[in-house]
């Protein structure tokens, strides 16, 4: 069993989905602390004819806080301007009607936590893209935040009885992989090439949200651009 933590973030890039199609189990690891600026609560999108950052807003979030403990702003005094922006930008794509459907049914919602709302556009966007990878939070099962950094991820792959454990390039720097060949895991890492794609008549932005590459594709097409870029 192939297995992937990661913090959830909101409507992430490419390379968060190539993570989730490697694996048989994504735990969303939403009991570390908040970071401010991160991927959490935003991503980027074509917006306004320039890259710009679309945004959750929170209340009164602290880097002090756990992921799961911090709140969003009341829906409607965001979501309705984000959609508007998007719309504008993106009406003419050709994907526009499927991907705007799928941004409305995750906006729309009573949950008040930013990892809900994170977690709900993660596993929504990966069901349209027909991903069968089940997901977890790691607040509600594992009971080992006692626990920091290697010494956690560990505890969790052996909960679950992995063998194989798969990060983003970025943990390449985090990670040794003789800790995990002890406990008889073997460490992996995607290697995610961004595939251009047509977006309109700009050159081809690499990284954004996958809303972006959601209006420019079918579903079907991503999924086929995300397995390209695996070279895991």
């Amino acid at each position: 069993m192939k297995l992937a933590i990661m913090q959830p973030y909101f409507f992430p890039y490419i390379g968060y989905f190539d993570l989730i199609a490697s694996v048989d189990k994504f735990v969303f690891y939403d009991d570390v602390n908040f970071i401010k600026n991160g991927w959490i609560n935003r991503n980027r999108l074509y917006l306004s004819g320039d890259v710009r950052y679309f945004t959750a807003p929170l209340s009164g979030a602290s880097s002090n806080s756990k992921i799961f403990e911090v709140r969003i702003q009341p829906r409607q005094a965001w979501t309705r301007k984000l959609l508007e922006s998007i719309r504008q930008s993106y009406a003419k794509a050709p994907n526009f009607i499927e991907t705007f459907d799928l941004l409305r049914d995750v906006l729309d919602g009573d949950s008040e936590s930013v990892s809900s709302l994170a977690q709900k556009s993660v596993q929504k966007s990966a069901e349209r893209l027909g991903m069968l990878t089940n997901f977890i939070e790691s607040s509600s099962i594992y009971e080992n935040s006692d626990l920091k950094g290697t010494e956690r991820v560990l505890d969790i792959c052996l909960k679950e009885g992995t063998k194989e454990y798969i990060n983003l390039p970025g943990g390449k720097s985090l990670y040794d992989e003789t800790d995990f060949l002890k406990k008889g895991i073997k460490l992996s890492f995607t290697n995610t090439s961004f595939i251009p794609y047509a977006q309109f008549d700009r050159p081809f932005s690499p990284g954004l949200s996958i809303i972006d590459m959601m209006m420019f594709n079918s579903f079907e097409q991503c999924r086929e651009l995300i397995s390209q870029g695996n070279a895991c």
